[in-house]
């Protein structure tokens, strides 16, 4: 993808800024927003066109759902059809966060939104300027990851490529993110994860005091199944140590400029991954080198992140 730098405007987000913003929201633009997770390329989810233009800037498969990011609880409920009680424990005790509900959806969401399926992905992020955004707007935004389809998330401002970052009305900058991986999606039909991330299976079923089921539907119901995703544009390839002329990513010293330590600890490593990735991938190496993570529960979501850019 070569460098970086935004060529677009990249704002502070101000209350004059977020309020143009969510202007530019209603009015079907799109707008690059923090989240805790990664940056998304938010547009208002009750506008079809809009929607659209998210698809087309990103590349993306119009059957691959988006998920639908709203303020609370209540606005949640107002974009499904059915609230189980298995919903309500779940986003009681992780909302705002990194957890994504999939549930049948309500007819006001548009099938561009949920890729033609009977069913919509939804979260409430606890990003402090994803919030604010979504108080000015008043209404649910579809946020994808802010990369090409199948590109590495960017997990700063600067790491959104002026090809997304171009055709949007602003990139709000709100630091780095929190969180560094996508969310965990759970689909609640099938009592099942869709997608790994921070929050684990083993919370959940703490949460649901049952054990989790496996998935039922052969559609794709979530973001980020594809077998292929997340990557650099680099060859990445999974090792057990660096040498000392590889660039990529170790768990011991650097023996070199291109390489960067990450911890053995399976959450500060997710923050830290995609900036990491992105750095490295400018570097015009013939190759990035991962170092091996544990093969535990704990590094679940990293293992998943690492498959996919492995394609």
């Amino acid at each position: 993808m070569g460098g970086s730098s935004l060529s677009r405007q990249k704002l502070a987000p101000t209350d004059a800024n977020l309020r143009a913003c969510a202007d530019a929201l209603l009015a079907g633009e799109a707008v690059v927003m923090p989240t805790e997770t990664v940056y998304g390329l938010a547009a208002n989810a009750l506008n079809r066109d809009a929607v659209l233009r998210v698809f087309r800037i990103k590349g993306r498969p119009a059957d691959n759902p988006l998920i639908v990011h709203v303020l609370g609880i209540d606005e949640a409920r107002d974009c499904v059809a059915t609230w189980p009680p298995e919903a309500q424990k779940l986003a009681t005790t992780f909302w705002p966060g990194p957890l994504t509900l999939v549930l049948p959806k309500a007819v006001k969401i548009p099938p561009e939104v949920t890729g033609g399926l009977f069913s919509v992905a939804v979260r409430v992020p606890r990003h402090k300027v994803a919030r604010a955004l979504l108080a000015a707007a008043k209404v649910p935004l579809c946020a994808p990851s802010a990369n090409r389809f199948m590109a590495l998330s960017p997990t700063t401002a600067d790491d959104v490529y002026p090809e997304i970052g171009d055709q949007a009305f602003a990139v709000l900058d709100g630091g780095p993110c929190e969180v560094g991986i996508e969310s965990t999606v759970f689909d609640v039909a099938s009592c099942a994860v869709l997608r790994p991330g921070v929050i684990t299976p083993a919370q959940l079923e703490a949460v649901l005091g049952h054990p989790l089921g496996a998935p039922t539907s052969v559609e794709r119901l979530s973001p980020g199944q594809y077998p292929r995703h997340y990557a650099p544009m680099t060859p990445l390839e999974l090792v057990e140590e660096l040498g000392p002329e590889d660039a990529g990513i170790t768990f011991g010293a650097p023996q070199n400029l291109r390489q960067r330590q990450l911890p053995r600890d399976p959450t500060a490593f997710a923050q830290a991954l995609y900036t990491v990735l992105n750095d490295l991938d400018r570097l015009a190496a013939p190759a990035l080198r991962v170092a091996r993570p544990p093969s535990t529960k704990e590094w679940e979501a990293v293992w998943d992140r690492l498959r996919r850019a492995l394609g």
